[in-house]
């Protein structure tokens, strides 16, 4: 069964959902296409539990890294340290978890930006860590509009969902100075740039109201 949802995580994450068949899958794993009628109904239940399976994995870890942060702040949290709690332990997976979830990233990028079947997937599985996280930024920037804490949060997804992505773009720009699946670059990086980013939003946003 790993096999399967190994096999049928890469070929997903590579054409989507509708740019593969449960007949590309079985011919990957080597099996009569079905076995895979056998334990599946239909593709959609297929992809469904590809996409859970490591989805459960990184939603935990990043809810519990951020309720530990909490703590280990006595409640005083800082935007750095709350960003660090939840993009570190996304990006941690990424990094030692070698080849197979990356190609979850990638699903997990495409999903998130096809709103006609990955939508509700997102809400279900990430709703929960993102609104933790949002909790932890409303503590931190006591003083800073709700919804320009939602808007910087959209921003750190769309930075953390492309780099995911892994689309060989930044490789190109640079000329090989920076390199899409250098994960470990990101995350020296990402968590303070967004941090600085908030500031500089939430700061704005007072002195507009001033």
């Amino acid at each position: 069964m790993e096999q399967i949802l190994d096999e049928a995580e890469f070929l997903f994450s590579k054409h989507g959902l509708h740019g593969v068949t449960l007949k590309d899958v079985a011919k990957r794993v080597g099996v009569h296409h079905t076995l895979l009628n056998y334990y599946f109904d239909d593709k959609k239940k297929l992809f469904d539990e590809v996409f859970a399976r490591r989805a459960v994995v990184t939603s935990t870890r990043r809810i519990e890294a951020l309720d530990e942060y909490e703590k280990a702040c006595a409640g005083k949290p800082t935007v750095e340290g709350a960003l660090h709690a939840f993009l570190d332990t996304d990006l941690d997976l990424y990094i030692q978890g070698g080849e197979s979830w990356k190609n979850y990233g990638a699903l997990g990028a495409l999903v998130a930006n096809t709103p006609e079947w990955g939508a509700n997937l997102m809400d279900d599985h990430f709703d929960p860590v993102v609104l933790r996280l949002i909790d932890l930024l409303k503590k931190a920037l006591p003083d800073c509009s709700e919804e320009d804490i939602f808007w910087g949060y959209h921003f750190v997804s769309g930075a953390l969902l492309l780099t995911l992505a892994r689309t060989g773009r930044i490789d190109k720009l640079s000329g090989g100075v920076c390199k899409s699946d250098d994960f470990s670059a990101v995350k020296a990086r990402m968590a303070s740039f967004m941090a600085a980013g908030f500031r500089e939003l939430c700061g704005k946003g007072r002195h507009e109201d001033e």
